[in-house]
């Protein structure tokens, strides 16, 4: 074999391996990019189902909000347990006394002065025509007779002196040893320790019922 003969055929030998490493390399690079692509495919996979469960435990937690929020409007609006209601209740101005329907006076006309009913104790009765102008202003008037108790008469003191658009006073006429009036609603308890107190508080204390929301609860008569 000639020296022309061998170096062609060493040279097509050479371009052959060149052309497979070529092809190898095509191959690896290839692979490389299947395997880039899947792992971009998982990647958005993994970010979608991620995302579906933030969203859908956002979306139930505000219905969640929602509902609760919705229950806590429905309880507000709800009556109280054994209330009493008056509607179209008179608001005039009088210089006189007033023969109230209830005892003691859920509204009606009323002395042109209110009572003090900001947080404010009373250990003797009070005016009946004042205090139902403070129960125009949004107070919630306390009362008891001699069948309280006393430890009932001290916590009903105590919480009166911590909450504003209150005010506590004896009444001996009511049947229950334990009222609570707001304007148009009245509520008879037996216990301090009756939930209802809390209740009714935490609902007629400056509530939708009033007929003057935002009226001074000081400034007026101490009796």
């Amino acid at each position: 074999m000639s020296s022309r003969t061998k170096a062609q055929k060493g040279s097509q030998k050479a371009s052959r391996t060149k052309a497979g490493q070529k092809a190898d390399r095509r191959a690896r690079i290839e692979e490389m990019r299947r395997a880039e692509q899947a792992r971009e495919k998982r990647n958005r996979i993994i970010a979608i189902t991620a995302s579906a469960v933030i969203l859908a435990g956002v979306v139930g937690g505000g219905w969640y909000l929602l509902d609760a929020a919705d229950e806590k409007e429905k309880a507000k609006a709800a009556p109280v347990k054994g209330e009493k209601t008056w509607s179209d209740l008179g608001r005039d101005h009088v210089d006189k006394d007033v023969d109230y329907p209830m005892s003691p006076a859920a509204g009606g006309d009323h002395n042109q002065v209110w009572l003090n009913c900001d947080a404010q104790v009373y250990t003797e009765e009070v005016t009946e025509e004042n205090a139902v102008h403070s129960l125009e202003h949004g107070a919630v008037w306390i009362t008891y007779n001699d069948k309280a108790t006393e430890a009932d008469v001290k916590a009903l003191t105590e919480t009166v002196k911590k909450t504003s658009y209150t005010f506590l006073s004896p009444y001996k006429a009511q049947s229950s040893p334990i009222t609570l009036t707001a304007w148009g609603h009245q509520l008879g308890v037996d216990k301090e320790s009756d939930p209802r107190v809390a209740e009714f508080l935490d609902k007629y204390v400056q509530g939708a019922q009033t007929p003057e929301p935002g009226a001074a609860c000081s400034g007026g008569s101490m009796r």
